[in-house]
């Protein structure tokens, strides 16, 4: 009877001690070339809404998993790929169709910093590869895909990896 109540208290204890865990912190900035492209060609705006829309997709599905509980991610939007032309390309266009499409993609860098301040490097691109699967969706699909897939890996415990 003892053995089963020491059993029972200890297994209690080990979910309490994953409850209690601290939330994982997420930070996302635009790395200086990005920038640069997004106040010549791409637009300002658009590449904020997508490093806003990378926080959020990660932090979403930080969420459902203690993979890095606790820990600081730092990302750094590095390169974005329309598939379609951003409002600021067909401002500076008048003759370009939004019906005019390419492959798209993105390409992440960060890190990952544990609560006992060991760094992990992270890096992961995706660029379609396919002109045919281009031409559905929207302006960012092959971005936001990317993001995706990005923090579908991170949730799985991986966070260095390349495509």
């Amino acid at each position: 009877m003892m053995r089963i109540i020491a059993i029972t208290v200890s297994a209690f204890l080990a979910s309490a001690t994953v409850a209690l865990a601290s939330p994982v912190s997420v930070t996302v900035s635009i790395a200086p070339a990005l920038q640069k492209k997004a106040e010549q060609t791409l637009g300002v705006r658009d590449v904020k809404q997508l490093a806003s829309q990378l926080k959020s997709i990660v932090e979403k599905r930080l969420a459902k998993t203690s993979a890095y509980d606790g820990s600081r991610i730092e990302l750094v939007l590095a390169d974005a790929q329309p598939n379609r032309p951003t409002f600021k390309q067909m401002s500076d266009k008048p003759g370009l169709s939004y019906q005019s499409f390419g492959i798209g993609g993105a390409e992440i860098e960060g890190r990952a910093t544990d609560a006992d301040g060991s760094v992990t490097p992270i890096a992961f691109k995706y660029y379609e590869s396919d002109i045919r699967d281009s031409s559905r969706g929207g302006t960012w699909t092959d971005a936001e895909d990317t993001f995706e897939m990005f923090a579908s890996s991170l949730s799985r415990g991986h966070a260095k990896s390349h495509r």
